[in-house]
């Protein structure tokens, strides 16, 4: 059985002097593990590409591209990102380790090796590497339903990519955190995910629903909130999948929350999908401009329906912003051109 063929956790051995790769090599052997050898930083790279290894042992000092280079573009790859990389070198001091920080590094061996922190380490990284990989493809799954229930209603266009790109810039112009504006852009893509529950007659229903047919549309939030809670990545934007709907005077839904007992960043969000369902086509009306769209806010402030502090830098936000309004509208012209 080849190395390509074995369930076993492989390694890749990055080392310009043979002897460091076969005592490497010997000693993850014994520990159950495959060892595929490379020479170079060239080399090693295009060996990725062919065996994607669990882990990678990466040796600092090599002539042409160096460890850190190699660990660079490891790190700056879709591909190979969740990859851990030890850097193996004779060098022990702080400036050396810096460097490998700042490459991506995951963490640090120096020659000689000591078997029992090896393996320690390696267990650690490889169980490590399987817990996020296992993250990342049930995250990617999200996405999936969530582009399958936007594919459903043909009528909102590329409505979620504009969320994320708008949840991006109003993100930074409030100064929120780069956790912040994450979860924020998450939202746009997994707001409406539980619709996926919501059977077609009612989601695509043309004309007015019934008070019990709006009764299944609005379990979409509660529903949403199900299917993202178990992944713990997902604890930012479960508050925005669920509460995007409530009103700032307690009449809104699931919960009839008021004010601030609304999470902040499902008002942040809620503002942003209201402006871009009143900026865009629907089957049922035409957009608006955007004066008029943030007219329209502001009289839904006076309701009593928003935060009005929060429409106010909005507003701000929309008329400051010239660049970003124009992109947005552009993807939009981009979209009717599409449609007709």
């Amino acid at each position: 059985m080849s190395y390509l063929d074995s369930d076993r956790p492989k390694i890749l051995v990055v080392d310009d002097h043979p002897s460091s790769r076969m005592t490497a090599a010997a000693l993850l052997s014994v520990e159950g593990y495959d060892v595929i050898e490379a020479d170079s930083g060239v080399a090693a790279l295009r060996c990725i590409t062919q065996v994607n290894p669990d882990l990678i042992l990466l040796d600092v000092m090599m002539p042409g591209m160096d460890g850190y280079e190699v660990c660079r573009y490891l790190k700056q790859d879709e591909q190979t990102r969740l990859t851990p990389v030890i850097f193996i070198t004779a060098l022990n001091d702080r400036r050396a380790r810096l460097r490998g920080i700042e490459a991506g590094g995951d963490d640090f061996l120096t020659k000689p090796f000591d078997q029992l922190e090896l393996s320690a380490r390696v267990k650690s990284l490889i169980r490590q590497k399987r817990l996020n990989e296992d993250l990342d493809h049930a995250e990617q799954v999200l996405f999936s339903i969530a582009r399958t229930v936007e594919s459903r209603d043909p009528n909102t266009g590329d409505h979620c990519e504009r969320l994320v790109v708008r949840s991006k810039t109003f993100g930074e112009f409030l100064n929120l955190s780069r956790l912040e504006i994450r979860n924020l852009m998450w939202g746009g893509y997994l707001h409406d995910i539980g619709k996926v529950g919501i059977p077609d007659a009612v989601l695509l229903k043309q004309g007015k629903l019934t008070p019990d047919e709006w009764d299944v549309m609005r379990q979409h939030v509660v529903i949403g909130e199900q299917i993202c809670q178990p992944l713990r990545t997902m604890r930012g934007v479960v508050p925005i999948i669920r509460h995007h709907h409530e009103r700032w005077d307690g009449s809104g839904y699931p919960d009839g929350l008021m004010g601030n007992d609304i999470p902040y960043l499902a008002q942040i969000f809620q503002v942003i999908d209201i402006y871009d369902a009143l900026t865009s086509d629907r089957p049922y009306k035409c957009a608006f401009s955007a004066e008029e769209s943030l007219e329209i806010m502001a009289e839904e402030v006076k309701r009593g329906w928003r935060n009005p502090e929060l429409i106010e830098q909005f507003t701000q936000f929309i008329q400051s912003n010239v660049e970003e309004t124009a992109s947005v509208e552009a993807m939009q012209d981009k979209e009717h051109v599409f449609v007709d």
